[in-house]
């Protein structure tokens, strides 16, 4: 298959999770070894998640669309065949222009992540253009998702192989984060979620010794917040907590893999646990109609969730008062995270469901 040139478009609102995305989707396509551009508003956050980004030989190649020079120069390069604009963004102008004076294969809007009903109904569904430089050409929807006849999920073709090889140890141990072996390991990486006191204390208060790693950023201001302070480290009963610097994407995935409970947020991080096979949390992002209610409730009607599971997930993201429930990292929780993820593999990822709808629109 002859390879193509994709733009791709991110507007950054949460830089973990759009930039996310778009960083993985342009790294896999590019490995494949298609021609890919990422146009984004604020490339800050790949610093740290992505550092090899500056040099330009994991092939993909950035832009700033709000520098004026970079815009022209690359407006004046190659017609995109393939236009994504992820999540609802709207692309530079321009760029649109430039892609219909080209081959113009296809145009993609990429949806957010949802398991509610909606989105097998309007996944790959034309959107006509009607205004501005685009006008008279078609966008297509595409939803990823938890089921076939959706979009599916971002997955590398080695990353089960690579998840299978993980030694936790030795990644622990390079990282210099302490750990006992008797100490159960889980990762925090969260917003302020309103159950996360409750969450410490049940982990202090609990039966055996815990390491909580929590994540740079607002996961750390909010579990300092609750100790009333900022030291490296914090010990109270049988919680011990480490506090990690921002990771690369790589090291994320192993944060997840060397952990048996995993507290997520937002969608990239959501998708990666998956794949780790540990039991997980979401902390969903919140909306003021309170929509996200309903979105977090579908998906865990897909997950299989049991109640235990539930109920931890509406407190953790403030549905319901009452008291937290001890988190388990066996039994029922690794059961149902372990049965979805044997479920989404039996699933053509997000890159290969993408690149055929590109194929047969060509």
């Amino acid at each position: 298959m002859q390879s193509r040139q994709w733009d791709i478009f991110c507007k950054v609102i949460d830089n973990h999770g759009d930039l996310g995305v778009c960083w993985r989707l342009a790294r896999q396509l590019a490995a494949l070894g298609e021609r890919v551009r990422l146009w984004i508003d604020d490339a800050a956050a790949l610093r740290w998640m992505a550092p090899e980004a500056r040099t330009g030989r994991d092939g993909v190649e950035v832009i700033d669309w709000l520098d004026a020079a970079a815009l022209r120069a690359a407006v004046a390069g190659p017609a995109p065949d393939v236009l994504i604009e992820a999540f609802g963004c709207e692309p530079a102008p321009e760029s649109i222009a430039r892609f219909t004076e080209g081959p113009g294969s296809a145009w993609i809007n990429l949806e957010y992540l949802s398991a509610e009903p909606y989105v097998e109904r309007l996944h790959g569904l034309p959107s006509p253009v009607f205004r501005g430089p685009g006008a008279g050409l078609t966008k297509r929807f595409f939803y990823p998702g938890f089921t076939p006849a959706t979009g599916g999920l971002l997955r590398e073709p080695d990353l089960m192989e690579r998840r299978a090889r993980f030694d936790r140890v030795q990644w622990l141990a390079e990282r210099q984060i302490p750990w006992r072996a008797d100490e159960r390991l889980l990762s925090l990486f969260c917003y302020e979620p309103p159950a996360l006191a409750a969450l410490l204390a049940r982990l202090a208060e609990g039966p055996e010794p815990t390491r909580l790693l929590v994540t740079a950023g607002r996961a750390t201001q909010a579990v300092q917040a609750c100790f009333g302070g900022a030291p490296s480290t914090h010990e109270r009963g049988a919680l011990s907590i480490s506090y990690l610097p921002y990771l690369t994407q790589p090291d994320f995935d192993h944060l997840l893999w060397a952990c048996e409970l995993n507290f997520v947020r937002g969608e990239d991080s959501l998708v990666r646990a998956l794949w780790a096979g540990a039991p997980l949390v979401w902390q969903i992002y919140p909306q003021d109609d309170d929509a996200h209610h309903v979105k977090l409730n579908a998906w865990l009607d897909w997950l299989g969730a049991p109640p235990s599971l539930r109920l931890f997930h509406h407190a953790w993201n403030g549905f319901v008062d009452g008291a937290l429930p001890l988190p388990e990292t066996q039994g029922p929780w690794l059961e149902t995270t372990l049965d979805a993820r044997t479920r989404l593999l039996a699933q053509d990822d997000l890159v290969t469901q993408l690149r055929k709808l590109i194929g047969q629109k060509s």
